[in-house]
């Protein structure tokens, strides 16, 4: 079986912070996002290559970071774009994948921007014992949330309806980027050869589901997409738990570290309170109370208070004050 990782996304909603890395890339705890995902695949023995999904952009980006890691089955897989106005859409990339790839297995596909609390090995055993198209099922529990992602209609586990981001969500159960497709299920030359959106991958699931069984792994433990800088705060929080992650090498002088923050290598915080927030490397932090706020690497801020905010590599913010 094979395995594709999305990684393709230019993350738009998290500029500056992604502006000139994956988001993927970004740091959870001790780890990153997509390492998560890469360690659950390199567990299971079902899974044989596990292929990268990126762009021409970020490329040079992933080889860096999994040259550095001990991980053996992934492989680039690399789309011709550079920038968010020539992307194929992840339908379009995928079904380019299986082309470029020459996949003819069964597939396992996930979003590696995805924090998922299942086991990802558990799905592959639901996927095996229905032998259909499966995807993963949350509840967001929230009708104006819903709106924003796939909608799923189940009989017992069976997708009986698909709607992709409805304006009037007639439930909350979402289908997430984490999907499995038998070899005979692969269907995307078919699909886009008929006109249909290359964007999100739950236009094909409609589609699919039209067509033959679809099942659906419904789980209750947490889920992150993290798409903004709140989605990615959140998932900081819930990794953390109420603790903090200080790299060896930042200096924390005279200042009071406080729940889910993450001060990374370099970086230097004097005379600061923080709370729920982030500091890359190398950025330095004096005199500020900083909550809920990111700031990217190489950053330097003075005797300025920040809530909510996400501030982008090498700025320089100081009010004077002493």
């Amino acid at each position: 079986m094979k395995a594709v990782v999305l990684a393709g996304g230019y993350a738009t909603r998290l500029w500056p912070i992604t502006k000139h890395r994956p988001k993927m890339l970004l740091p959870i705890g001790e780890r990153t996002v997509i390492d998560r995902i890469f360690a659950a695949l390199e567990r299971d023995d079902r899974i044989d290559t596990v292929y990268v999904s990126t762009n021409e952009r970020f490329a040079p980006e992933f080889k860096r970071h999994l040259d550095r890691t001990a991980f053996e089955k992934p492989v680039l897989s690399i789309e011709e774009t550079a920038q968010e106005a020539e992307k194929f859409g992840v339908v379009g990339a995928l079904g380019q994948l299986i082309e470029r790839e020459g996949v003819d297995d069964d597939l396992l596909v996930v979003a590696g921007d995805n924090l998922i609390g299942f086991d990802l090995s558990e799905f592959l055993d639901y996927f095996e014992s229905k032998e259909t198209a499966t995807l993963a099922a949350y509840d967001v529990d929230d009708r104006e949330k819903a709106k924003s992602y796939g909608l799923v209609e189940l009989d017992d586990d069976r997708v009986v309806d698909f709607q992709e981001k409805p304006g009037e969500p007639n439930s909350t159960l979402v289908s997430i980027a984490c999907y499995a497709f038998p070899q005979e299920s692969l269907r995307f030359e078919e699909y886009l050869s008929s006109g249909n959106n290359p964007d999100e991958p739950g236009w094909f699931l409609q589609w699919l589901q039209t067509r033959e069984a679809v099942h659906a792994y419904v789980f209750e433990e947490p889920w992150f997409d993290i798409g903004t800088p709140e989605s990615y705060l959140e998932a900081v929080e819930w990794e953390l738990d109420g603790d903090s992650v200080i790299a060896e090498s930042a200096t924390v002088k005279r200042s009071t570290i406080g729940e889910n923050v993450h001060v990374m290598a370099g970086a230097e915080i004097v005379d600061s309170t923080l709370n729920r927030s982030l500091v890359f490397e190398n950025a330095v932090v004096e005199g500020c109370e900083i909550h809920d706020t990111i700031i990217d690497q190489g950053t330097r801020i003075e005797n300025i208070d920040l809530a909510g905010a996400l501030i982008g590599a090498h700025t320089q913010l100081t009010n004077g004050r002493k």
